[in-house]
């Protein structure tokens, strides 16, 4: 068998979003949802100005469509080692973006060059050897003071393992303990400014009733899905 290195996604790519949304329906939310939840959750604390923005492991570019919709300033450009989820993302004519097929390797572009890199779900469908050079190559494409969103699934919540275990294209997958992925950033010497855990309650259903709750409990690390913000200094 050979070494796994990146999870293959070109035979996902032209029907992406409607397997995700059949895998996940139990949350109450489409795909896209979740695509957005991230993309506003920035607006925490990021505004809409002139920025260079790098989204490794864009897929089919569908969190572009809300950086565009929240951010339009902000110039795009959108790296995945599937090339036919680039060539999904390209039909989109997102405006601000631009798609670039990756290696997995090297990130083709200068030193210093974004103000901000963003990695959503794809670190648990790389191998783990390779975790620290894909930091590497991040931390060296961010300006100084530049910041790294990474949001990653929990694998201590066991509905986020059930979704997990029975979605098609993440039977490869292995998840990201939170204490890893921290130990991983510090490595790096980014500079961890926030860890919250997100996505608590189902968007729809009876349980739905306590989403209000999820603002009060970003320390508990029980949420389906965490992410960290740092800073390259």
């Amino acid at each position: 068998m050979p070494e796994r290195k990146f999870d293959d996604f070109d035979k996902h790519a032209q029907g992406y979003r409607e397997v995700h949304t059949r895998n996940i329906r139990l949350s109450g939310a489409d795909s896209y949802y979740f695509a957005e939840m991230k993309v506003r959750l920035l607006k925490r604390f990021e505004k809409n100005t002139p920025l260079k923005v790098l989204d490794v492991g864009c897929g089919d570019g569908a969190t572009e469509l809300y950086f565009q919709k929240y951010f339009p300033s902000w110039q795009l450009t959108g790296i995945d080692v599937s090339g036919k989820s680039i060539e999904e993302a390209k039909k989109k004519n997102i405006t601000t973006a631009v798609f670039e097929l990756y290696n997995g390797t090297n990130i083709n572009a200068p030193d210093d060059e974004f103000d901000i890199v963003f990695m959503a779900g794809v670190l648990h469908h790389i191998d783990f050897s390779l975790h620290d050079n894909i930091l590497k190559e991040v931390w060296r494409v961010l300006k100084k003071h530049g910041r790294f969103y990474l949001f990653e699934h929990n694998p201590i919540n066991p509905f986020t393992r059930y979704l997990v275990n029975t979605c098609e294209f993440d039977k490869d997958a292995r998840l990201l303990e939170n204490t890893y992925t921290s130990s991983l950033l510090r490595s790096r010497q980014f500079r961890v400014i926030k860890k919250e855990f997100i996505i608590f309650f189902p968007r729809k259903g009876l349980l739905s009733g306590l989403l209000f709750l999820e603002k009060y409990l970003h320390w508990l690390p029980l949420g389906g899905q965490y992410f960290f913000v740092s800073e390259k200094v």
